[in-house]
């Protein structure tokens, strides 16, 4: 199959089977006559394979070594498991940062109902933003400048 082949039988994007292929989880062989990618039918098996990890939240650097342990014919069930159990806690306490930010979002919304916008004026940038209560000393600005300030563990 070619790269569009094998994107249309999985429901993907041609993009998204060259980027895996880029990424080592699929091995396409090159066609002799016009050095195009080919892929098998296990190649279909690999895609579908690592979609369904995706949606398990594994990473893809996950879902190599996941997928090398198989191909070298170790069972990589202790792993999987692992994995979704260290990640668990992790996801439950990232939802209870999100509604906590969403109580935040719906207390301001509810707060600036009344207030006029505003026009900066060297001394203020934004009234509304302004008027909200300053953070509390446990949070702080994550490192991106467009991640959400979030509460720091110890």
């Amino acid at each position: 199959m070619k790269v569009i082949e094998l994107a249309r039988a999985a429901g993907v994007t041609g993009e998204t089977v060259r980027h895996y292929t880029r990424e080592g989880l699929l091995h396409p062989s090159r066609d002799p006559d016009n050095g195009y990618q080919r892929y098998a039918h296990r190649d279909l098996e690999r895609l579908r394979f690592v979609q369904r990890a995706r949606t398990l939240g594994f990473s893809v650097a996950e879902i190599r070594d996941i997928l090398a342990h198989a191909d070298q014919g170790d069972s990589p069930c202790p792993l999987v498991r692992d994995l979704l159990a260290s990640r668990l806690p992790e996801i439950r306490a990232r939802i209870h940062e999100l509604e906590a930010l969403a109580a935040r979002m719906e207390q301001a919304l509810s707060a600036w109902k009344a207030m006029p916008d505003g026009t900066p004026d060297g001394h203020s940038l934004c009234r509304l933003i302004e008027s909200f209560p300053e953070p509390l000393g446990d949070t702080t600005a994550d490192a991106s400048p467009d991640a959400p300030a979030k509460k720091e563990t110890p």
